[in-house]
């Protein structure tokens, strides 16, 4: 099976990144990062690309400037268990970004996240279209999803 890696643009400052990263999540790694040489095209040691690893899921990345800055159309999903999970990584991920809605945030980089906890996804699937409803409309009001005010919205139906 062919391996799928998301690769990632930024703007110079992709050895900070990939350090806050490795910081923020478990099981992560720097595999290589690539330096220019005399050869250029940029200042020689300057960082031009890595491979690292973040909880298991390989990246690659490269500093290719501002031509190409991180928008909301591309995420990444950070699925936890419970709230303890979620105000470790929305409280992370956050420092130095912008908080959005519904647990969505923008980085320090940059680059959007979206916070998202397991009780969610049962809540706003739930097959009782009105439990389902008023767990969304909840979800709408918040930044942060916070679990506590989802269990509120449903059972206060």
């Amino acid at each position: 099976m062919p391996a799928i890696t998301p690769s990632l643009w930024f703007d110079n400052n992709l050895e900070q990144a990939i350090e806050f990263y490795s910081s923020v999540f478990p099981n992560s790694s720097v595999e290589r990062i690539d330096r220019f040489t005399d050869a250029g095209p940029g200042t020689p040691g300057d960082v031009v690309s890595a491979y690292f690893t973040l909880d298991g899921q390989p990246f690659v990345a490269i500093n290719g400037g501002p031509q190409f800055p991180f928008t909301e159309a591309v995420s990444f999903m950070v699925r936890c268990r419970d709230q303890a999970e979620v105000d470790y990584y929305w409280e992370r991920l956050v420092d130095g970004g912008e908080e959005s809605q519904c647990g969505w945030l923008k980085d320090r980089f940059g680059l959007s996240w979206q916070i998202v906890p397991d009780r969610l996804d049962e809540l706003t699937g739930d097959p009782d279209p009105a439990r389902a409803a008023a767990a969304t409309k909840a979800m709408l009001g918040m930044r942060k999803i916070v679990i506590a005010e989802l269990d509120e919205a449903v059972a206060g139906m």
